[in-house]
């Protein structure tokens, strides 16, 4: 939920921004700069949660706490290729597959009623998926009509 909150918060204070120094709504730089300012807010997570996302990773999957601190330097990396013309189309559907791969540790989260803040299993349950898959398509259309469709 308050990734959502950063996104749309973030990308409105964006808009009136560029409204008031370019007379225009640019919604696609300021859908942008929404979306940076959410990488860099669930990049923070990461780091302050690691424990329990490295739970919500598939066990299958080694070097968890390690993995939790690769997919926040990736949405770092991210959130500035998003801004680099050059980099933009190539990061917006780099960061559509991340979004993709990162569902199945969001379902296990549900499945187990995961909190990643706590890492104890007292988290939402499904309640929390009914929210999160929306949430995740949501971030990918965001992706792909600011960035790629402009």
């Amino acid at each position: 939920m308050k990734p959502l909150l950063v996104l749309i918060t973030v990308t409105v204070i964006a808009l009136l921004i560029f409204k008031c120094i370019d007379g225009i709504y640019d919604i696609p730089r300021s859908a942008r700069i929404g979306m940076t300012a959410m990488l860099l807010f669930t990049a923070l997570g990461h780091f302050m949660f690691t424990k329990g996302m490295a739970m919500m990773i598939p066990d299958f999957i080694p070097l968890k706490k390690e993995l939790v601190y690769l997919t926040a330097f990736i949405e770092i990396t991210a959130a500035i290729g998003l801004h680099m013309a050059n980099f933009r189309t190539m990061t917006a559907w780099l960061l559509i597959f991340f979004f993709v791969l990162m569902l199945p540790a969001n379902i296990k989260a549900c499945f187990y009623n995961l909190n990643y803040q706590t890492g104890n299993f007292d988290g939402p349950g499904l309640m929390y998926l009914w929210f999160r898959v929306p949430s995740q398509i949501l971030f990918i259309v965001w992706v792909y009509f600011s960035s790629i469709r402009i």
